[in-house]
């Protein structure tokens, strides 16, 4: 543990940053798999999901929760995802 006042609250701020990375992350993998598995099925709704998904990817990886190419690959697996019996 620091003994200095500055490094005290830096770990603090560090602490709850990384939880609301965390649940950031969680959300992202949640609408990915969402998109992947709707267009899978064929879903009507499958177009919104991605569009949701790599809007969330571009956003995360700006704000710096996940990188470029990590949000780059993740958005053409889903664009390279087609539909089962297709």
């Amino acid at each position: 543990m620091p003994n200095i006042r500055s490094s005290i609250k830096r770990v603090r701020s560090d602490e709850s940053k990384a939880v609301a990375n965390k649940r950031r992350k969680s959300e992202i993998r949640t609408l990915v798999k969402r998109a992947i598995t709707a267009k899978e099925q064929g879903l009507a709704e499958a177009e919104a999901f991605e569009r949701d998904a790599q809007a969330a990817l571009d956003r995360a990886s700006v704000q710096g929760i996940i990188s470029r190419n990590t949000a780059a690959r993740r958005k053409a697996r889903i664009a390279r995802v087609k539909q089962l019996g297709a």
